[in-house]
């Protein structure tokens, strides 16, 4: 039986609790072994956009993964030089767990909207499967992604998933921090913590 693995990439700038119930809710809905965060090093649509150091980041997802058995943190992308393209990501991992793996790319459905514009996109579309987490006035534009790659690869390997209604956002929390105001329950305590100690986004 092939091991079932999420993989939630993204800058995590910082992880939320958005980030943690979105990927336990796809775990759940579609019985995933695990899900794997990976915090990017160079995002490659962040490019120009200053962001918190790798090191803080990635201590920041550890810390809020930690209690779920089913979570795990992985360092591959803050361990290779150049931009963290999704595509490498994967097929580093493949190579790592071979065949016994089937891999569920975890991500909002503003980002599989866009996916065309990805890097290797159609390769890395027919090599895992996406999940994407909708919301209210974010939904996937099946239309469109059916004419860029077909409606039998759309089909077989781009799963919806409604999300539960938590409009919490990364830019938003760093905002929060600047202007001085409460991000308690927008992060985890262990992450609102070392945001405070360690002087980050003020």
């Amino acid at each position: 039986m092939k091991q079932k693995i999420g993989l939630m990439g993204g800058t995590f700038d910082p992880i939320h609790v958005g980030h943690l119930l979105t990927a336990e809710a796809v775990r759940e809905q579609f019985g995933l072994h695990r899900v794997i965060f990976i915090p990017a090093a160079q995002p490659p649509h962040k490019q120009g956009r200053k962001v918190a150091p790798a090191y803080a980041r990635l201590l920041m997802t550890e810390m809020a993964v930690a209690g779920n058995p089913h979570f795990t943190v992985s360092r591959i992308e803050l361990q290779r030089s150049g931009p963290s393209y999704s595509v490498d990501t994967l097929r580093q991992l493949q190579d790592e767990h071979g065949h016994e793996a089937e891999f569920y790319f975890i991500t909002g459905a503003d980002a599989i909207n866009e996916l065309s514009t990805w890097h290797e996109a159609e390769s890395l579309l027919g090599s895992c499967h996406f999940i994407a987490a909708t919301r209210q006035g974010c939904a996937l534009d099946l239309e469109r992604l059916r004419r860029e790659f077909g409606p039998e690869l759309v089909s077989s390997h781009i799963h919806e998933l409604p999300t539960p209604e938590l409009e919490i956002s990364s830019t938003d929390i760093r905002q929060r921090v600047s202007e001085g105001r409460s991000i308690k329950y927008l992060v985890t305590t262990e992450a609102e913590a070392y945001i405070y100690k360690e002087g980050l986004y003020s």
